[in-house]
């Protein structure tokens, strides 16, 4: 049964818009030096940083023809619902409130407060507070209207893709060259450095939950996705090519802050002022496509009956999930004041990979079993692209059970632990409905 959608008022760019406001956030900030420690050569960090966008690019090129399969609100939860039946559907659902999605927006939150302390200063109370506010205040953005979150969402992007272009003029522009370095590589590094890559490009799934609201989705879906992702990668070499320039692979990786050591080389005491103003800008808009896209998977999981009735609310005046974007702002600032997101962030990492490969498997198993579905768009390179992308995404997983069991394990359980409350929850639908 088809799910109703809401009004489709995003257009292609609002849509690549959202993509590049979820995954641009402190990422590429924080993340290269941690890359560079892992492998300490030039044209190897830059080789690790294009195949990490190639390998998302994968991803989204399936979930691409996915979304023109089957554009509905909901996006991965749909895709896995057809795929694989209504309880992997609602192990996702489950998994993105309570967890993944909800800790990341807290831990995004949290991030904006200590950046933003960097320029302005701010009491104890004030640093306390402010990712709360950040979050009441986008998540009202959000309940009144899906037109003005996009709106303001192309305003962050466009202001932190501009500090990322000055960062990378500054570069260029100063004439500053660090010495060539050599350095052996071992493959465990790459591991390590890959891992850490991935998480910088992490988010780019966000854009098929508000699938359904967007125009045209057979062709603008797989058209933001491809653009946003390519906007991105771009961007990422760019930047990190900027940091080897100057900084060299032995600067960056002595540099837990990157990119303010690269700007107050090139861009005098000015720059370290720049890079803050970029990273508040980049996670503003980053908690804002959060906020925006997360609440479209409870929506359409409550109008399958799998979730609580309320988060299948339409607001009549604003035509959005109203109900679904106030429980997820809500929950994040709740996680926020419990201080408890770090945790929950660890723990649902190695789950949020399991989905992603099992929803680029959905490809694979809903060309087999549905062979004559409208497709308007149909990936590259499969079948290869989506089993290299599956094998990776195993690859992950493995790894992270090797090298933190605890919290990769834990991940594991909270997924184990949706199965036995699926059932309870099926039953208790069935009893309301049926009698």
């Amino acid at each position: 049964m088809g799910l109703p959608d809401l009004p489709r008022k995003l257009g292609w760019f609002d849509a690549a818009s959202i993509v590049v406001g979820i995954v641009i956030g402190s990422g590429i900030f924080m993340v290269p030096g941690s890359i560079a420690r892992s492998v300490a050569s030039a044209a190897m960090i830059l080789a690790v940083w294009i195949l990490g966008g190639v390998f998302s690019m994968c991803g989204g090129l399936a979930y691409a023809e996915l979304g023109a399969m089957m554009p509905s609100t909901g996006g991965q939860y749909v895709y896995l619902r057809e795929a694989y039946g209504p309880m992997w559907a609602f192990l996702y659902g489950w998994t993105l409130f309570l967890v993944y999605w909800s800790g990341g927006i807290a831990a995004m939150a949290t991030g904006f407060a200590l950046y933003l302390g960097s320029l302005v200063p701010l009491t104890p109370v004030a640093s306390r507070w402010t990712p709360v506010v950040l979050i009441a205040v986008l998540t009202a953005l959000n309940y009144t209207g899906v037109r003005q979150a996009a709106a303001a969402q192309n305003l962050f992007n466009a202001l932190k893709v501009i500090g990322l272009l000055a960062l990378i003029g500054g570069a260029l522009a100063s004439g500053q060259t660090a010495p060539p370095e050599s350095s052996a590589v071992s493959w465990s590094g790459v591991g390590l450095a890959a891992i850490s890559c991935l998480f910088a490009y992490e988010g780019w799934s966000g854009v098929s939950f508000v699938a359904g609201e967007v125009r045209d989705p057979e062709r603008n879906v797989p058209r933001a996705l491809a653009l946003g992702l390519g906007a991105v990668i771009a961007l990422y070499v760019l930047v990190n090519y900027a940091y080897l320039r100057v900084l060299g692979a032995g600067g960056m990786a002595g540099a837990d802050r990157a990119g303010a050591l690269l700007a107050e080389r090139t861009l005098g005491p000015a720059g370290g002022k720049l890079v803050s103003l970029t990273i508040v800008l980049a996670i503003a808009g980053s908690v804002s496509s959060g906020l925006m896209a997360g609440p479209r998977v409870y929506f359409a999981q409550a109008l399958d009956g799998s979730f609580f009735r309320w988060f299948g609310r339409i607001h009549p005046r604003f035509q959005t999930p109203s109900f679904s974007i106030a429980a997820q702002g809500a929950w994040a600032a709740l996680l926020c004041l419990t201080g408890s997101f770090g945790a929950l962030i660890s723990y649902s990492m190695v789950a949020a990979w399991v989905f992603y490969g099992m929803t680029v498997a959905a490809v694979i198993v809903l060309r087999a079993r549905r062979p004559d579905a409208p497709r308007p768009y149909r990936m590259a390179g499969y079948p290869a692209t989506p089993v290299l992308f599956c094998l990776a995404s195993l690859a992950l997983v493995i790894n992270s059970l090797i090298a933190t069991p605890g919290p990769a394990l834990a991940g594991l359980g909270l997924i184990a632990g949706g199965i036995p409350l699926y059932y309870l929850w099926r039953r208790i639908h069935c009893r309301i409905h049926y009698g």
